[in-house]
This record gives structure tokens, C-alpha cells and sequence, in this order.
């Protein structure tokens, strides 16, 4: 399908629109039914333009580890063993996203499904969306924030890394029967990169991110690091958090108790009201105790005046004191009444799922890893990587490259974003419920309504369009100003010309070549600036140790000769240096002293 065919077929409303409710019959005060009648019906699962919802089924979740604290693991002997070989394929600073991991500390889960641990409580950031403060609304999507972490794997785990290809999908049900959708699939393999997309449109909120998972190993200890920012929108509002997350670390892998924790800065941040909070999980010091253990502090900033400051362990209970009044009260806290109003999620029944699925594409892994039959799952983990092998070869023998199913990638700013994703403020007069079909979380509606449609340039030579509310969002990045020029210049082109493909392609054309070519003038500035600066700086230093001959009281004329070789000479080492280089040479000096008689 050419690319004008498929933007008129987007613009025509046809099955693949994001308000499918055209050919529905009428319902509430015209059909004289209420919203329940409605959606109780026989025929409930045909909801918009014969797409028929997913079948999902409540999931009773399993126990997870209740240990407040460090959490540790005593390895078996015949375990420990096999970690020695492990150790021996890799060196220090080396990343394990390549490296075969065995199958005893895996958690028979995807990554992609441990990544919707956060939103268990996604009620809290319903709420926030409906609170008028931004400074107690920050506060509140902090608390939801904090409270993805609290849930543990009995003893050390790790997820599977997923294949590419591989998707799961599953929503929690609200106490006022709103839905929260998460969607998630793995868009890349090398560099190993998750994209999810997490919406609930009745409730007023969205969230959007790709993660790029990385491991490091350092000897004694490794690190998990999850690079990537998700954004948050509060749709009503028009308001936009971006959020970066923690890196696990795991130590004791040859010496001592392994054991794993959270550390880094990550920051919350909303560029709309100005407010920023910025938290700091601490790794446990080598001589503290348990006060140091699952610490977590930070602090609520507007511009840079503190509003709060925030203290606790993320596992436990967490306080926030406000600056001004003292004032300290509770802000989250992991205990029973905690978990019992958790969310209850709602998965795809293993036979209805699809062979990409997380579930059921390491059902046999799965099962072996809980039946303690190592052997088998390390045999069921290997056939789905050696078919993940295989793919990639005949994809680089026919030169084709992988192409994600439910996502695109920005070309602007490198992110994954979900193809049909709605950013409309939910309409109650009109917006009946969402509902997920084939991986498409759509919207059954009343009326036909009208919308207005932007285009967004997402990947190469394919146009993206996106729905979006008639009063536009506030325009905070540069990807934004590219879509409102393109939509500017193609309402102008669209008066003039009536072959929709050719004004199309002409003004994306223009308008990446218009982009391109500022970006250009803009580096070339900077590098500019930078060489000035460079000369600038260079010239002050051999001021410093040769100052002008003119501040000199008489001065003769070998002054003036000397003067003026200095400052044409390269600029004298300065002071710092040779201070630096005496301090590093006297620590050098006693450290061989100290070593030498250590081993005496």
C-alpha cells in the first residue's frame, strides 16, 4: 500500500481508527439503555466495527517474599559450582546481555512482565489526575512511584531476557470499573530494548517508554541497568512527567551472601508546572546496619526552593517533611493493608494467547524451572535462543531488518512509540470504555465523533497518524514543533492541490530538509563558540604567568623582550597541577611503604 493510499484510508475512519463506535447501535439516553445494560448484552464482545474484545481472566497472584530488608539468597554447593564457570567466560566491566546465564537464578517470568509491577496501584495515579494542587499532585504520583518496588521474587531471580518479537499484555480493573492496559513487546534484540505503552483513558492518564537493558559484571558484584525515560501524561490536564528508574545491584556472587538492592538518583520531573523531585536509593555502606539498608531519600523542588524532603526504605514505610511547617507525615507504606488494596490484574487465558506471547513462548521453561528439573529448562531455554539465532541469519542473508508489530520508533528522539496510542481527554457523554483487541486498546463510543489528526513522522518513509484532542497539548519539545510545522504547511498545500500523496511526501520532504539543515547551522555555531572559548581560555592562563609588560613599573627593554616570548609561549603548568602531582607522588611513596611491610 502506497503511503498516500494509507493516510487516506486513516483519514477516511475506516476499522483501524481509534473511535471505531460509527456503525454501533445508539445507546444510553437515546437508546433509553444504561451503561451497564449496554455492555451486558449477548453480544458484548462486538464492540466497534466487528472487533471483538480479548478474553481476559482474573490473575491470582502467588505469594512473593514478605522479608523486610536485605534481600539474600544461600546458594547450593552444586549451584555454586556452576557460578565459578560462569565467572570464568567473563572479566570485569564486561556487559552480560550476551552471556548464556544458567537457569537456577532465573524467575520463571519475561522481563516484560516484571516490568508491570509498578502499576499494581495505578488507582493512586488516578487520583492525582483529579487533584487541582501540582504540588500535591507531584506528591501523589511520587507515592505511586515508590510503590512498584516493595514486591519481591522468593530469593534472587532474574526475569528471562525476551525474545524478539515476544509481547504480553494484561489490564487491572479500578474500584469505579475503569481499566489501566499495559502493553509491552520486545522491539530489539542487540541492543536488547523493551517498549511499553500503559493507558487509561477513563481515569485521565498514559504512560509511554522504552528501556534498554543493560548488566554489568565487576567481579564480585553485578549491576542491572535499565537506560530509558518514561513519560507520563495526565490527558485532562495536559501535563507531562518524565521518570528514569533505579539500577539493581547484586554482590556476593564468589565472597560473602549474595544479596540485591536498589541504588542511583532518578529524578520525576514536569516541565509543565516546574515542580521536579529528585530521590537517591543508597546502596547499604560497608559497616551499616540495618537503619542503611532499602534507604531511599530525596526531596520535592520548584525551581530551587525545596518544598519537601522525602526519607524511608522503599520496602517498609517512607516519610515526606514539609520545609516550611516541619510537618511530617506518611507518604507510602509496604504493609498489609497496602497489599490487600492492590489492583487485580486481568491476563489472556494461556490457550487464547498468541504463540508470541511471554506466557506461553516459555511455558516449558517455565515449567521445568518449577519442577527443580534444571537440565530440562537449560534444553527448552536453549531451542527458543537457537531459533532466535536463526532468524537473525536469515534476516541478515535476505537483508531485511526486524520490524516491530505494535510499535515505531520516533526518528526524532529514538523512542518506541505504541502505533495506536490516544491521547484524548476522555469524553463522558460520549467515551463508553476502553477495550484491547489484537494489542489495539480502543474506545467504544456512543457517536461518530470528529477529531482532529496530526501527522507524525516516526520511522523512515512511513507516516504515523495520531490522534490527538482538538485544544492541543502544550508544545514542550522539538518533536512537537515538527509536527505543528508539517500540519501548518500541509493545511496550506492541501487548498491549493488535490493530489493528497504528492503534497504529502512534498511537505515532509521540505520540512525534514528545513529541520536538517538548521540542526546543521546550529552545530557548526557551537563548534564555532567552542574554538573561541578554547582561544580565550588559553590566552587568559598565559596572562596569569606573564602579565603585559604595560603593568610593569619601568620596564626595560629585556622585560619587554621577555614579556612578549612568554606570551607567545604555550601556557605555563599550572599551580594545580603541581600540587596535584606532589600529593599523588607523597601517597604513592607511603602505600609502597605500608605494602612492603605488609608482606614482610
Amino acid at each position: 500500500m502506497s503511503l498516500g493510499s494509507y493516510v487516506k484510508r486513516v483519514l477516511n475512519l475506516d476499522a483501524d481508527s481509534q473511535n471505531e463506535g460509527g456503525n454501533l447501535p445508539m445507546s444510553g439516553a437515546e437508546s433509553g439503555e444504561t451503561d451497564s445494560d449496554a455492555l451486558e448484552q449477548d453480544d458484548r464482545d462486538l464492540l466497534c466495527d466487528g472487533a471483538k474484545e480479548t478474553r481476559y481472566v482474573g490473575l491470582i497472584e502467588e505469594e512473593f517474599n514478605q522479608h523486610v530488608g536485605e534481600q539474600v539468597e544461600e546458594l547450593a554447593e552444586e549451584n555454586k559450582s556452576l557460578i565459578w564457570i560462569l565467572v570464568k567466560q567473563v572479566r570485569p566491566g564486561m556487559d552480560l546481555s550476551k552471556v548464556v546465564l544458567p537457569t537456577f537464578i532465573l524467575e520463571p517470568r519475561s522481563f516484560l512482565d516484571k516490568l508491570s509491577d509498578s502499576y499494581y496501584h495505578a488507582d493512586k495515579l488516578s487520583r492525582a489526575v483529579e487533584e487541582d494542587d501540582p504540588f500535591t499532585r507531584m506528591k501523589m504520583i511520587v507515592e505511586w512511584y515508590l510503590s512498584g518496588f516493595y514486591k519481591k521474587p522468593k530469593g534472587l531471580k532474574k526475569p528471562y531476557n525476551p525474545i524478539l518479537g515476544e509481547t504480553f499484555r494484561c489490564y487491572w480493573e479500578h474500584p469505579n470499573g475503569s481499566r489501566t492496559y499495559y502493553i509491552a513487546e520486545q522491539v530489539s534484540h542487540h541492543p536488547p530494548v523493551s517498549a511499553f505503552y500503559v493507558t487509561n483513558r477513563q481515569d485521565g492518564f498514559c504512560i509511554s517508554c522504552s528501556i534498554l537493558a543493560k548488566s554489568k559484571f565487576y567481579g564480585n558484584s553485578t549491576s542491572a541497568v535499565l537506560e530509558g525515560v518514561a513519560t507520563l501524561t495526565l490527558l485532562p490536564r495536559g501535563e507531562s512527567y518524565t521518570l528514569t528508574t533505579p539500577y539493581a545491584h547484586c554482590k556476593g556472587i564468589l565472597m560473602g551472601t549474595l544479596s540485591m538492592e536498589l541504588g542511583g538518583k532518578i529524578n520525576i520531573d514536569c516541565e509543565n508546572t516546574g515542580y521536579k523531585t529528585e530521590l537517591e536509593f543508597k546502596l547499604r555502606p560497608f559497616l551499616g546496619g540495618s537503619d542503611h539498608t532499602n534507604l531511599v531519600v530525596g526531596k520535592i523542588k520548584l525551581g530551587k526552593e525545596t518544598l519537601a524532603s522525602i526519607q524511608g526504605h522503599w520496602d517498609s514505610e517512607i516519610f515526606i517533611k514539609d520545609t516550611k511547617s516541619s510537618e511530617e507525615t506518611l507518604l507510602f507504606a509496604a504493609n498489609k493493608e497496602t497489599k490487600m488494596k492492590r489492583l487485580v490484574r486481568h491476563v489472556v487465558p494461556l490457550e487464547a494467547q498468541l504463540p508470541t506471547e511471554s506466557e506461553k513462548l516459555w511455558l516449558h521453561v517455565s515449567d521445568a524451572i518449577k519442577r527443580e528439573d534444571q537440565i530440562a529448562a537449560t534444553e527448552e531455554k536453549t531451542v527458543l535462543e537457537e531459533a532466535q539465532r536463526n532468524g537473525a541469519k536469515e534476516r541478515k542473508a535476505m537483508l531485511t531488518n526486524w520490524i516491530p508489530a505494535h510499535f515505531q520508533q520516533d526518528i526524532l528522539t529514538g523512542q518506541w512509540i505504541y502505533k495506536y496510542a490516544d491521547l484524548r481527554p476522555w469524553d463522558p457523554r460520549n467515551d463508553v470504555k476502553q477495550f484491547e483487541c489484537n494489542y489495539k486498546v480502543l474506545t467504544k463510543t456512543r457517536h461518530q465523533a470528529p477529531l482532529v489528526r496530526t501527522t507524525s513522522v516516526l520511522s523512515g518513509d512511513q507516516m504515523h497518524v495520531v490522534v490527538t484532542d482538538s485544544i492541543p497539548m502544550p508544545v514542550i519539545t522539538a518533536q512537537r514543533k515538527v509536527r505543528n510545522m508539517i500540519q501548518a504547511e500541509q493545511n496550506v498545500s492541501d487548498s491549493s492541490q488535490s493530489n493528497d500523496e504528492v503534497v504529502l511526501n512534498a511537505v515532509t520532504d521540505k520540512s525534514l530538509k528545513r529541520l536538517a539543515t538548521s540542526l546543521d547551522q546550529v552545530n557548526r555555531t557551537l563548534e564555532e563558540n567552542s574554538r573561541q572559548l578554547r582561544i580565550i581560555e588559553l590566552k587568559l592562563e598565559r596572562m596569569e604567568y606573564a602579565p603585559p609588560f604595560t603593568t610593569w613599573k619601568n620596564p626595560t627593554e629585556t622585560d619587554v623582550a621577555v614579556s612578549k616570548l612568554m606570551r607567545g609561549l604555550p601556557s605555563t603548568v599550572p599551580q594545580s597541577s603541581v600540587v596535584k602531582a606532589v600529593a599523588y607522588g607523597v601517597i604513592s611513596v607511603i602505600c609502597y611503604v605500608i605494602l612492603k611491610w605488609f608482606f614482610k
